[in-house]
């Protein structure tokens, strides 16, 4: 059975520290991921600061203040531009490299309510800045904050990805927004993120790696799907993320890139879903959520 690793790269800090320690980590345990990248600029403060009630900037260790004010009192690095050895690493030793935004910052903030043009200029960017990087088109994107809007729903069909995971749900599925069947296969995230069961019902930094593993200790037909941070669990995070991987591996997992969830899919009988705009428990604000089977 099954378990994707998904990991976002949102930052400097996360591609030339976290990711390091992450590739080290999953080598350990015979792992292997999805790392879906940032390519444009680091806007990390600002978009900290813009998520949290009043504005305020956090106190976040795993990050740093120096990453915490990029973009809003230090110019915004171009992580593209600085931080491409550091990328290409991960296809180099084996795991799966994808598409995560050209600012992650922006499209955290806008995506949901914004225009086709201004999602075309996004998702082209950071296309065309992908196959710079890698020499070959991304074959697989995932929306920052699981935030989308129609157009993007469609630029998934038409810039080519195989798959995409831009969703949180229970299982693959073809995805249908408003009636309209979107030819780009969905593998979304089934499991909570660390930063949504902590705090939370007692669960701390110390007993995460626990309640989580409980609730993934029942499989789903196809498997689980983790999401999880290169500034988060490769930084302050790492021993919790080391037992999560020691625990999936006992439970009988195999840890592997969402390539490989895809590749195991019939698509001929993948139920198609409407995908609804919903919350989360320990997320603010609204996500891209798998609902019901369509006219099921």
């Amino acid at each position: 059975m099954f378990l994707g690793l998904k990991i976002d790269v949102d930052t400097e800090r996360g591609a030339r520290e976290g990711v390091p320690r992450l590739l080290a980590a999953l080598e350990r345990h015979g792992a292997r991921a999805t790392f879906l990248f940032n390519v444009g600029p680091d806007r990390t403060g600002r978009a900290l600061r813009l998520m949290l009630p009043g504005g305020g900037l956090p106190a976040l260790p795993h990050y740093g203040w120096r990453t915490a004010l990029q973009g809003v009192l230090l110019p915004a690095p171009d992580m593209g531009l600085r931080c491409a050895d550091a990328m290409r690493v991960v296809r180099e030793a084996g795991h799966e490299a994808g598409l995560r935004a050209w600012d992650h910052a922006a499209w955290r903030r806008h995506a949901a309510a914004a225009d086709a043009d201004w999602t075309t200029a996004q998702l082209e960017r950071a296309s065309a800045r992908f196959t710079e990087l890698f020499g070959e088109p991304a074959r697989v994107h995932a929306a920052p904050g699981w935030q989308m809007n129609a157009h993007a729903w469609r630029l998934t069909q038409r810039l080519g990805f195989d798959y995409a995971s831009d969703t949180r749900g229970t299982e693959p599925f073809v995805p249908i927004r408003h009636a309209e069947i979107i030819d780009c296969v969905q593998v979304p995230t089934t499991l909570p993120t660390l930063d949504e069961l902590i705090g939370r019902d007692g669960v701390t930094a110390a007993n995460a790696a626990e309640r989580l593993l409980e609730r993934s200790r029942d499989p789903l037909p196809t498997g689980h799907v983790y999401t999880l941070h290169a500034e988060v669990e490769g930084g302050s995070l790492l021993p919790t993320f080391e037992t999560l991987l020691g625990g999936w591996r006992t439970a009988g997992y195999d840890l592997v890139a969402l390539r490989e969830v895809f590749g195991a899919l019939d698509r001929r009988s993948l139920p198609r879903c409407a995908v609804d705009v919903g919350t989360l428990p320990g997320r603010s604000g609204t996500l891209a959520l798998q609902s019901r089977p369509f006219l099921a």
